[in-house]
């Protein structure tokens, strides 16, 4: 039931590039460009730094929580009018249950062979953090790859201004350093923005579904066998844009950007679209 060590090749890259595309950024486009000594220098500076620092912490939590266990002694309740989804094995339809850690799985709950347990509503596990993405860090890790991706757009923003301030001028003093680590930190930005960028965009199309990563790929066979059957198939944990968004990043809009996990549930049970259905009064 043990997690590896935290610090693993991944994470110390990615604390690596952090630290390379801050001091680049800072030290060497915004010192040059705009200075350390000015107004405006120092903003950027400042702002950057804070930027930097909400990626580090917000990565830092990713990495070191639980993304959620499974309690040994859950037992599922079929006779629970509360619990309309119970999820069963796709062969016997019988209720899922992880011979692995020896006790039932709820609903939207995998096993991780990676950390060789059960985690609660799993969505991936992320080599980068090294640890599953679940439903106790899940809005976390979101946030983190938000303060990442608007961290990366805002270096090269920097950058390029910088790069286009300097160009004209005919500096020979210590200009082959700092050309060299414009270059290096572009090389690492480039790829980086735009992978991120498309995980952002992923997520949050996730999101607006109420899916998981895996729900989403199990979700294609499924409607591709509901529409060999001549069926429409619905994912029976979409309950609406606003709702799904809530039961992610909370009922305060305020917080859903603030680096807190205030998801909605334990994890054990999820509302369904058949709960929307069974609530509506009888015509």
């Amino acid at each position: 039931m043990g997690r590896p060590g935290y610090l693993t090749l991944p994470i110390f890259s990615v604390l690596a590039a952090i630290g390379y595309v801050y001091y680049t950024t800072v030290f060497v486009a915004v010192a040059g460009w705009l200075g350390l000594a000015t107004a405006a220098g120092v903003a950027n500076a400042a702002a950057f730094t804070a930027l930097a620092a909400a990626c580090l912490a917000t990565y830092a939590v990713a990495v070191c929580r639980d993304p959620g266990r499974v309690p040994p002694a859950f037992l599922p309740d079929v006779e629970d009018a509360e619990t309309p989804v119970h999820e069963v094995k796709r062969k016997g339809g019988d209720l899922r249950y992880c011979q692995k850690c020896g006790h039932y799985k709820p609903p939207r709950a995998h096993h991780c062979r990676v950390c060789k347990r059960c985690v609660l509503k799993m969505d991936h596990h992320c080599i980068w953090i090294n640890n599953c993405v679940g439903h106790e860090n899940y809005k976390i890790f979101l946030v983190f790859v938000l303060y990442a991706v608007t961290a990366s757009f805002y270096s090269m923003i920097l950058i390029i201004g910088s790069v286009m301030h300097s160009a004209p001028k005919d500096e020979q003093s210590g200009s082959d350093s700092s050309k060299t680590s414009i270059i290096i930190c572009g090389v690492i930005l480039c790829p980086l923005t735009l992978a991120l960028t498309f995980l952002l965009g992923w997520h949050i199309y996730l999101i607006l579904q109420n899916k998981t990563t895996i729900e989403y790929h199990e979700g294609v066979r499924a409607m591709w066998l509901a529409e060999k059957g001549g069926d429409l198939y619905h994912h029976p944990y979409d309950l609406g844009v606003y709702e799904n968004l809530i039961s992610v990043l909370g009922r305060s809009i305020f917080c859903w950007f603030c680096p807190v996990s205030n998801n909605t549930g334990n994890g054990l049970r999820f509302r369904a679209s058949y709960d929307l259905t069974s609530s509506k009064p009888a015509m």
